[in-house]
């Protein structure tokens, strides 16, 4: 399955609920900010050592849940303001490249513009 195929089925449920006049560019940006951080309180408190198991947990299903929520609200600003999203990622990933060369950032947690003052 691919970006397009599942864009066409968030949008015919949202067609099929009539909720396509609710799913404006700002209501579904707020509605991912909402569902990120509901994916963030699943993480709040854990140490990094538990983060990075969480998948074993009680909460694994939750994590998937949440994400999936987040994933979708993407894909519906996608599609609600005309963005492949695959397109954008590959876009996105070269300008990444540019500001994070090999050579500078392997190994480094730093923002490009960190990069200027070395």
């Amino acid at each position: 399955m691919d970006f397009s195929t599942l864009q066409n089925q968030l949008r015919a449920f949202a067609q099929e609920r009539d909720w396509e006049k609710f799913h404006t560019p700002k209501n579904l940006v707020m509605a991912l900010s909402g569902e990120v951080g509901e994916l963030t309180e699943l993480f709040q408190w854990l140490t990094p050592d538990e983060s990075k198991v969480v998948m074993t947990g009680n909460t694994k299903d939750d994590v998937k849940d949440e994400l999936a929520d987040v994933l979708v609200y993407c894909l519906r600003i996608c599609d609600v303001l005309n963005i492949d999203p695959f397109q954008a990622i590959q876009t996105k990933m070269k300008k990444n490249a540019a500001k994070y060369p090999v050579h500078l950032s392997k190994g480094s947690a730093a923002k490009y513009t960190e990069y200027e003052k070395k």
